[in-house]
């Protein structure tokens, strides 16, 4: 079932990535939070397209060549089918084509299957942000990657 593909977040997406992240986030984005994102000259964000549906999202943050990954989410019922991280790939790929010199995020310490999925793209835990996340109240691993050939 690879019938969904990454491309730029687009209005036309907003919806239901508005729909997404009340799924899978206790404090989700407004529409009018990602939307803001489409007019940002610092902001990233991709979705995965399933069908015509935005079904996935990810999205950074990139100034002076550091770039924070502020979401991933994927639609629960099409999680563990790769879509989260070709997300992360295409942060990382525009990340490494910016000359970006490394990505950050936080993670909360209890998601065991995204910190393996950060690991498995090259991010290093780096340190513990404490009571960083609410409803629950949860620590945030602290994840970053450094980008090879980057240094001028």
């Amino acid at each position: 079932m690879n019938n969904w593909h990454i491309e730029p977040m687009r209005e036309e997406h907003l919806a239901a990535l508005t729909e997404l992240d009340v799924r899978c986030f206790s404090h989700p984005w407004t529409y009018d939070g990602l939307k803001a994102e489409l007019s940002s000259d610092t902001a990233v964000f991709a979705a995965a397209v399933l069908d015509g549906t935005a079904v996935g999202c990810a999205g950074m943050h990139c100034v002076c060549g550091e770039c924070y990954i502020d979401k991933v989410c994927v639609a629960p019922e099409l999680r563990r089918q790769g879509i989260a991280r070709a997300l992360v790939d295409y942060l990382i790929s525009y990340a490494e084509a910016h000359h970006a010199e490394f990505l950050t995020l936080e993670v909360r310490e209890s998601n065991a299957p995204a910190i393996a999925l950060y690991t498995a793209a090259g991010f290093l835990p780096v340190g513990k942000r404490r009571n960083f996340y609410t409803d629950p109240r949860e620590n945030a691993v602290l994840m970053t990657k450094t980008l090879s050939g980057n240094n001028e």
